[in-house]
């Protein structure tokens, strides 16, 4: 690898995460090479080469990853194998003498956390400290951004959350975060933040703040774990998936998404965008 290629690397980059973070760095100087499965959809950044990689192909990524001193390592897709795809790219990154692994992790991630995906989360944090490899791990709460696509089509948010209280977080946010990280890995090393935004809601507040500013009628109704399995399995959801979505508003019942963490606030200096604020940025 020859020395005028960066040795930072953002993956997910034509992602919403990824690609705020690539534009961040890119902004402040930092030269990166960019991480994609499709080159094509990537942002189009001065002086950053671009490669193709898949975390199912460990040959390709030794290849890309050779030369890359940190590795900012966006959470692959959800998926039934996704435990098996992100420990395959940590082992090549091992493989290409990778030494710094900046992760977006989930908050509460456990192995017997409610929400099925945090315990992958868990299994991959587990699997790059087994490495002996230098970490961050970002341990974000629901993103404020698909809090509006769990409206349905009759203007009712419907999940097992109860009454219980999460601090869902502004992508944006998480990227400012991670931006901060990556100038600096080395401050931030074998360090664990949790990324929340500034508010604890409940679904209901979350349906209040909907119908407030985008005058639509939005409310919560609570249904059971089992109910909502099955609802989701009969609209054509994976089972797998039925549970991890119906699980993510378990976990909101039972605590595990809240409280207010400070971490953006101290990592980035300005402090967290909270929902309403969000959505009216969005809708300028």
């Amino acid at each position: 690898m020859t020395e005028n290629v960066p040795a930072l690397a953002v993956t997910g980059a034509t992602g919403a995460l990824g690609g705020a973070v690539a534009r961040l760095l890119a902004e402040a100087g930092v030269r990166q090479r960019l991480f994609a499965r499709r080159t094509a959809r990537l942002p189009e950044l001065p002086d950053t080469p671009v490669f193709a990689v898949s975390y199912l192909d460990r040959a390709q990524a030794v290849s890309a990853l050779q030369g890359v001193h940190t590795l900012f390592m966006v959470s692959a897709a959800e998926s039934p194998h996704r435990v098996e795809d992100q420990q395959t790219f940590v082992d090549a990154a091992v493989d290409a003498g990778v030494e710094t692994i900046v992760y977006t992790s989930f908050m509460g991630a456990a192995p017997d956390a409610v929400f099925t995906l945090a315990r992958d989360h868990y299994a991959t944090e587990e699997h790059i400290k087994s490495t002996g490899l230098a970490y961050t791990f970002l341990r974000d709460c629901l993103y404020q951004d698909i809090l509006p696509t769990f409206v349905q089509s009759d203007g009712v948010i419907r999940g097992p959350a109860g009454d219980g209280c999460f601090a869902p977080v502004a992508r944006t946010d998480v990227a400012r975060a991670a931006a901060k990280i990556l100038l600096a890995p080395g401050e931030h090393r074998n360090r664990t933040y949790t990324l929340t935004g500034p508010a604890e809601l409940t679904m209901a507040d979350v349906a209040q703040v909907l119908s407030t500013v985008t005058g639509s009628s939005v409310r919560f109704e609570n249904e059971s774990y089992s109910d909502a399995v099955a609802t989701r399995v009969k609209s054509g959801a994976a089972q797998w998936q039925a549970e991890a979505w119906s699980s993510s508003y378990a976990a909101v019942a039972a605590g595990e998404l809240a409280p207010v963490s400070a971490d953006v606030l101290d990592l980035t200096g300005t402090p967290p965008l909270g929902f309403e604020d969000y959505l009216h940025q969005t809708r300028r």
